[in-house]
C-alpha cells in the first residue's frame, strides 16, 4: 500500500465513497432478488414460513395457531423450538374447510336431519 498525504485525502475520500455505493447497488440487488425469490417462491408455492408470516397470511393470533399446531388441526413441521410451515400445504388446509355451497340441504332434508339427531322422545301432553 501506498502512503497517503493530506493532500491526496479527497481523492481518496471519494474513492472510498464510490466503493461504499458500488456495494450498497449490490446489496439492494441481491436483497431485491432474494424478495422476489421469496415472494414467487421455486413454482409451485412451497414456500417455509414462520410463525409470524403464517399468522399475519392466515390473520390468525399466534397462541390460536400454537394451539392449533399442537392439536394437529394445521399442517406444520416442529424443529427444536420453532414450526415451520409451507404456504401451499396452509392454502390447501384453507380450502379443505370450506362449505360448498352447491350441496345445501333443502328444507325438508334440514328437518330430517334434525329430527334424526334427537336424543329422545319428545313428552307428548295429554289435555
Amino acid at each position: 500500500m501506498e502512503e497517503i498525504s493530506f493532500n491526496d485525502l479527497p481523492k481518496v475520500m471519494s474513492q472510498v465513497l464510490d466503493k461504499v455505493e458500488g456495494l450498497e447497488k449490490a446489496l439492494n440487488g441481491l436483497k431485491d432478488e432474494l424478495g422476489s425469490k421469496r415472494n414467487h417462491g421455486d413454482g409451485n408455492g412451497h414456500i417455509p414460513m414462520t410463525i409470524d408470516e403464517a399468522c399475519e397470511f392466515l390473520r390468525m393470533k399466534k397462541s390460536t395457531m400454537y394451539y392449533n399446531l399442537e392439536h394437529g388441526n394445521i399442517p406444520g413441521i416442529r424443529r427444536g423450538k420453532k414450526y415451520i410451515l409451507f404456504k401451499d400445504e396452509l392454502i390447501h388446509w384453507l380450502e379443505g374447510g370450506r362449505t360448498n355451497s352447491d350441496a345445501a340441504m333443502s328444507a325438508e332434508e334440514f328437518n330430517a336431519s334434525i329430527m334424526d339427531s334427537q336424543k329422545r322422545k319428545p313428552k307428548i301432553f295429554k289435555l
